[in-house]
């Protein structure tokens, strides 16, 4: 709901406003607040997805175009195709700015995403010896130059998901081949996974939110999985030193942290949340060693195996996210966490249950658990949603 939505429902209760006049106020104020971009009133959603597909498509003709000429040119028609490949679409989006704005729309974030493209052509074709992640940041830069002169959605996600991927290629450059890299990028990935689940919440940028909250609950997922790598290592690798942890807990830490207390203030519980939560997870481990030998070479591989409490850990996490989903009234992060926590159950069942009680058994039991389970998370589902609802209601009605 808008900001304004309560005070014009007070004003009508109050016989101080008609709903006329209410009805010109919303359309007034909705025109001035709606976002530039594909979700603007101008395109319905069948326009919306088509330019969306068409964009996809368009983005990915291209790539293959390139690919399959890029042996035949020399390095001066591969310099020119990549300045061309950036600059059509951006012209393209520059002349169709005022006659349709979402198709404008769409072909700025195709120019923006060949400029990712084109940044490392351009490496390739003059043999540069590159930093990766500096090809990353140059990336991320031009996200955020278009989102400042475009102001819409599709620079905005970009932009927003360019920069934390830059950071993370910094901190996997620095700590590759260290005792403890998987766990750090984990870390970051969970930690900044909450933030973006929980920081768009509400946000009358509808398809930043959406793309970001798929893009979170993956990287959650991702992070989770990293993290059960615990301290693996092979022969004789070093942990991490001191300065490169630091700067990793800055990123996983200091800067979400940041950002939710000053731009966010209701992320703030779940970010901390997800730091204990990433802190604790790699330690709830079984350590094993395992001794190779190649004949004259002796080599040493030590691995993880889950616990119980890592098992307990990931579900009570998943249980927090269900919680806070009814705080903040999200629908969206109340189904990722029953989602969450019935993939911990069964992760559980698979790999602590189902190997001990025999095939047969085991299937019964993981027929059981599903029938009985899956009923019981619904109807816990549609219980939490319908509460929500009804507090909504509530809200409303004391306004």
């Amino acid at each position: 709901m808008s900001d304004f939505e309560p005070l014009l429902n007070r004003w009508q209760s109050a016989g101080v406003l008609d709903a006329e006049a209410a009805s010109r106020i919303r359309a007034y104020e909705y025109e001035q607040t709606s976002p530039a971009g594909l979700s603007s009133k101008r395109v319905g959603w069948q326009g919306m997805v088509a330019l969306i597909l068409g964009a996809i498509l368009l983005a990915c003709g291209v790539v293959l175009f390139v690919s399959a000429h890029w042996d035949e040119m020399g390095p001066g028609a591969r310099f020119a195709l990549v300045l061309a490949m950036v600059a059509v679409f951006h012209l393209g989006g520059g002349w169709a700015r005022n006659r349709f704005r979402g198709l404008s729309t769409a072909l700025h974030a195709v120019g923006t995403v060949s400029t990712g493209a084109a940044i490392a052509l351009v490496g390739q074709i003059f043999n540069i010896q590159e930093h990766w992640p500096a090809a990353v940041l140059l990336w991320a830069i031009a996200a955020l130059a278009g989102w400042i002169l475009l102001h819409d959605e599709a620079q905005k996600t970009l932009t927003l998901l360019l920069f934390p991927a830059w950071i993370l290629s910094e901190f996997s450059f620095a700590a590759e081949g260290h005792i403890g890299e998987i766990v750090y990028l984990g870390r970051f990935l969970v930690v900044w996974a909450v933030l973006y689940l929980t920081f768009f919440l509400g946000s009358k940028h509808k398809i930043v939110q959406g793309i970001l909250f798929a893009v979170g609950a993956i990287a959650a997922v991702t992070g989770v999985v990293a993290l059960l790598d615990g301290w693996s290592s092979w022969g004789n690798q070093t942990y991490l030193p001191l300065g490169i942890r630091t700067w990793g807990w800055v990123d996983i830490a200091v800067i979400p942290l940041l950002f939710a207390v000053f731009k966010f203030r209701k992320s703030v519980v779940p970010v901390a949340v997800a730091i204990i939560f990433s802190i604790a997870l790699p330690w709830c481990m079984q350590i094993r060693t395992q001794r190779y030998d190649y004949g004259n070479f002796h080599n040493t591989y030590t691995y993880n195996v889950p616990n119980l409490l890592a098992h307990a850990l990931v579900a009570a996490f998943a249980v927090f996210i269900i919680w806070w989903g009814v705080r903040l009234a999200s629908k969206a992060l109340v189904n990722l966490g029953i989602v969450g926590f019935a993939v911990a159950v069964g992760w559980f069942y698979f790999s602590d249950i189902f190997d001990k009680v025999g095939r047969s058994l085991g299937l019964i039991g993981l027929g059981v658990l599903f029938l009985a389970g899956g009923w019981a998370l619904e109807k816990t589902r549609r219980g939490l949603i319908t509460r929500m609802g009804q507090t909504d209601v509530l809200k409303e009605g004391a306004l």
